[in-house]
């Protein structure tokens, strides 16, 4: 994909959320044209403390490939083994031009944190968004994903969104039931981010633990990002019942 087409700069970027009751994750590469921002947030329930950093033009201190992601920066360090999940893939159009994703939620994340000097074994789900295009130069999203359980024991991955590749049908919107992807209808995120709701009545809660919250204003790129970990309860449609959820909700605003 060209740096820019029909007047806009391509922005793109790769998002890993390891999600479990013992620790929530996340990193991410974003780059906006030429510019470039590197994120990362790892929050411990037990100690009820959240590490992050976000950081301009030093892209070394988030490392994302196809099979593995590593962070070292501020006496944190992140590196795990990535398998790989049964991709969604969509392509949307948005404003005058395209944008592109592709999603993979149950993904096995295997390997250390490191915390100071505390040391943790992880072996957990994630989430993983590769997203690029040449969105419309006001964009905003909410969005959330998550890993858990169902009441009968299978293993459950979603990615709901609204405000991109939202369509009614051939959406990104997906539940993952025992590694099969399946499409969700269309929802509506509540105004305190504290519920998904769908028109057949289904509906996830969501109990905030933390939140990574970061506005940025570099002139000709503006953006505000709410993002909260938490703990998911209720039902996807299909008659999907949580049994555990973890994972994250979030709304961002950019003019970019």
């Amino acid at each position: 994909m060209p740096l820019l087409r029909g007047g806009r700069p391509l922005k793109r970027w790769r998002y890993v959320g390891v999600y479990d009751a013992a620790m929530l994750l996340c990193a991410g590469i974003v780059r906006v044209g030429p510019l470039a921002q590197t994120f990362w947030a790892v929050w411990d329930p037990e100690a009820q403390r959240l590490r992050e950093r976000t950081r301009l033009l030093r892209p070394g201190a988030v490392r994302i490939d196809a099979a593995r992601l590593r962070v070292r920066d501020a006496g944190v360090v992140v590196d795990l083994a990535l398998d790989r999940g049964a991709p969604v893939e969509v392509v949307s159009p948005h404003g005058s031009e395209y944008i592109w994703t592709r999603k993979q939620g149950g993904v096995r994340a295997l390997g250390v944190v490191r915390l100071g000097q505390q040391e943790r074994r992880i072996d957990a789900r994630a989430v993983i968004d590769e997203s690029a295009g040449y969105h419309a130069r006001a964009t905003a999203w909410e969005w959330s994903a998550g890993v858990g359980a169902a009441v009968d024991g299978r293993p459950v991955a979603w990615n709901l969104v609204d405000g991109v590749h939202d369509g009614a049908q051939a959406s990104e919107r997906t539940v993952w039931v025992d590694g099969v992807p399946r499409e969700l209808p269309p929802v509506r995120f509540a105004p305190g981010l504290d519920a998904i709701r769908w028109p057949g009545g289904e509906a996830l809660r969501f109990e905030q633990q933390s939140e990574r919250r970061h506005d940025d204003n570099l002139l000709v790129v503006r953006s505000t990002y709410r993002q909260p970990f938490g703990r998911f309860t209720g039902t996807l449609p299909g008659g999907v019942e949580l049994a555990e959820g973890w994972g994250v909700m979030e709304r961002h605003n950019a003019l970019w």
